[in-house]
């Protein structure tokens, strides 16, 4: 690395803001009143991200008179909802072909159908709700850039997956990275500004007649109570909406695998920077390394970019040190700038992280237990921002006792089993990560499948 090189990182590492874009471009947030004494309520949902909020607005939406009551332990957006990368893409991490191993691909593909029609949703109450999130269905395009990527992209279009496959030509018309090979362009994706989504969600609801209490947390969960240090919350259901903070729950800390995606923002770019790299419609944008890597073109003309990279911390642990892990922005730098090589001279103005929750086979889901008043719904494996908003419109049906299509999906009442417990859960994700992130640097540096990276990812997976 040059000098020159080494001060530019230093400078990145030295001068950017830790604060998420998303969050940071809201300013100052205000904080909601914590719980001050006891109260009851006919709902009480834990949780104030995307899965507790969609869930509070369908149900004030279809019952006006229902006592909702919101508990978020620090403010609403403040996990992973106000800090991804503003995906909202029409797909959950497992495919149509996992849940039809107890249903049937009938009913897997109905799930298939309703989570893309979830981008469209989130779309359509932003625009009725007066919520200004930056929403642009611009599609989703994924970069081959190598032979063994190309080649996994036509066996998977070939095997009937989602998306139209694109000659190299094509796919850079999309996206102008270097060395593409091919592509697949996904249309059931939108780009959003999660924060002011958050955000403007948390304000519907609330003018809606729901209650919000934030820096409460809640200690225990049990049927028909939320115990908080600040007092308790009497009700008939119980919703958890917590995802990987699931872990600071009394018994649940093998229910939910805490991992972090990092990102980084630049500044505003010009016009010119993206008539060279195109993203013209505001597509999202990744490639198909093992590593996963992800990215958007702001409404304020940034690029956000994102990847997972700090490894997994012993017993599930969640610090907020492990979001800044400058070694982990400083390559998703150099990655951005390797694709796009005109970024070079760009100044990169943000740098922050968050944790997002994989359950143990890799499927999200939901249930609700009449008989307890108890419903779960999360796990999204960072693919939450379109599947929140449809397990929350289906944990409202379940609870209200509609008797909808979406409530009979099969991804309703499946329960993963929990990971294993230390030292094997620590020694086998750490280990996998680095068998996939060995896999993608000898592809690219041999042009040749790394085939056991595939075996290793569905044993991921609980295949």
């Amino acid at each position: 690395m040059s000098k020159s090189s080494i001060s530019s990182a230093e400078q990145f590492l030295e001068n950017s803001s830790t604060t998420a874009l998303w969050l940071d471009r809201l300013g100052e947030v205000a904080r909601r009143p914590a719980l001050s004494s006891d109260v009851d309520a006919d709902v009480a949902i834990v949780g104030g991200g995307f899965s507790g909020l969609w869930t509070a607005y369908y149900l004030i939406r279809n019952d006006p008179t229902l006592r909702i009551t919101v508990i978020e332990k620090d403010f609403c957006g403040y996990g992973a909802s106000g800090r991804n990368g503003g995906w909202a893409v029409g797909e959950l991490a497992s495919g149509p072909e996992k849940y039809a191993q107890w249903s049937t691909i009938d009913a897997a593909n109905r799930l298939d159908r309703a989570v893309q029609d979830a981008v469209d949703e989130i779309g359509r109450v932003a625009l009725n709700e007066g919520i200004g999130c930056d929403y642009s269905k611009g599609g989703w395009i994924r970069l081959a850039r190598n032979t063994p990527q190309a080649n996994r992209q036509r066996r998977e279009i070939g095997d009937g997956g989602h998306g139209e496959f694109l000659d190299a030509d094509n796919a850079r018309e999309y996206l102008n990275a270097t060395s593409v090979r091919s592509g697949i362009f996904f249309p059931h994706c939108a780009a959003i500004d999660p924060a002011k989504l958050t955000r403007g969600l948390a304000d519907v609801i609330e003018a809606a007649g729901v209650t919000i209490v934030e820096d409460t947390a809640a200690n225990s969960i049990e049927p028909q109570l939320v115990r908080t240090a600040r007092g308790n919350i009497r009700t008939d259901v119980v919703v958890r909406a917590t995802e990987a903070y699931t872990r600071d729950l009394e018994g649940e800390r093998r229910t939910l695998l805490p991992v972090y995606s990092l990102m980084v923002g630049t500044e505003p770019l010009t016009n010119a920077i993206f008539d060279e790299i195109g993203l013209a419609d505001r597509p999202t944008f990744s490639d198909d390394r093992f590593m996963v890597i992800y990215g958007q073109r702001t409404a304020d003309n940034r690029l956000a970019f994102g990847g997972r990279g700090v490894p997994y911390l012993w017993g599930s642990k969640i610090s907020t040190t492990a979001e800044t892990h400058g070694p982990s922005h400083q390559l998703l730098r150099e990655t951005l700038i390797e694709m796009l090589p005109i970024l070079r001279n760009t100044t990169f103005t943000h740098r922050w992280g968050g944790v997002l929750g994989i359950p143990r086979d890799w499927v999200p889901s939901l249930s609700f237990d009449r008989s307890t008043g108890l419903g779960v719904l999360g796990g999204y494996v960072g693919e939450g921002v379109a599947a929140a908003n449809l397990a929350g419109r289906t944990m409202a049906d379940l609870v209200l006792g509609e008797n909808t299509e979406r409530a009979s999906l099969p991804w309703v009442g499946h329960q993963s089993r929990q990971w294993e417990p230390e030292p094997l859960r620590w020694l086998g994700v750490r280990s996998s990560r680095r068998i996939l992130a060995s896999a993608d640097d000898r592809e690219e540096s041999t042009d040749k499948e790394a085939k056991v990276a595939y075996s290793i990812s569905k044993f991921l997976k609980g295949a």
